[in-house]
């Protein structure tokens, strides 16, 4: 048995409105706290304060403090020095770029996993690859 035609209308009415709900959805994923703050290596001995930039979507930041190991002593010339300059948003809470790691230059994202915890990946040459938790620091 064949739809009437205000049947068909209200079917195609119907399916747009799904349409148009799931894709909203689909692009609404949650939006994190801001990366705006001070992030700490998983290993503890190095901090790095990022904040927005640009035109507010794009983050910057500095390396800002180092732990008294001996090996950090080879990374102080970088202290206070930038080490990532208007990352670009890459997707929900992702940022990319060019970032200065220790006085390397590298290709680099950073993921913000959830409000207290993010991902700092690194590739020099597109070989040499290096991935890092870090985590929100509290005084």
């Amino acid at each position: 048995m064949a739809a009437s035609p205000v049947e068909e209308l209200s079917m195609r009415r119907l399916s747009r409105l799904v349409f148009a709900a799931g894709a909203l959805i689909a692009t609404a994923l949650p939006t994190l706290a801001s990366p705006e703050g001070v992030w700490e290596l998983e290993t503890r001995d190095t901090r790095f304060a990022l904040q927005t930039c640009g035109d507010g979507s794009q983050v910057c930041g500095q390396l800002v403090w180092l732990s008294e190991a001996d090996y950090n002593e080879q990374y102080k010339p970088y202290l206070n020095k930038p080490m990532a300059d208007r990352l670009m948003p890459a997707g929900p809470n992702r940022w990319k770029g060019e970032m200065t790691l220790f006085g390397h230059k590298v290709a680099g994202t950073l993921t913000q996993r959830s409000a207290n915890q993010m991902t700092l990946q690194g590739c020099a040459f597109l070989v040499v690859c290096k991935s890092y938790d870090m985590f929100r620091h509290s005084e």
